[in-house]
């Protein structure tokens, strides 16, 4: 990832509300970036039986350095459009992600 990070984070009292595009079937897991106010990520597993939003959650604990049980999808379960919650903060979000770059 490289540049701002330009995503709509939506603090709620358990934490943040992120939005995500999803990409199920990819060649590897990865945090592409911003698209669109979202987060962009890309997942190996098919998306079938949920092995798919299980990659997801995987992934994002893995790049905001928690838990997976910090995170939660609240909507989209089988759309690649999901809304997840993650209990931290925007700003610490921003921050761990931009460390990715």
């Amino acid at each position: 990832m490289s540049g701002t990070l330009e995503l709509e984070l939506m603090e709620v009292r358990e934490g943040t509300r992120l939005r995500l595009r999803v990409k199920p079937g990819g060649r590897r897991n990865a945090v592409v970036g911003p698209h669109g106010g979202a987060l962009k990520v890309t997942v190996a597993a098919a998306p079938e039986r949920g092995k798919a939003n299980l990659a997801v959650i995987e992934l994002l604990a893995r790049a905001l350095d928690l838990p997976a049980s910090a995170i939660e999808i609240l909507s989209g379960e089988t759309s690649p459009d999901k809304t997840v919650l993650v209990r931290l903060s925007p700003a610490e979000i921003s921050a761990r992600l931009a460390g990715r770059a």
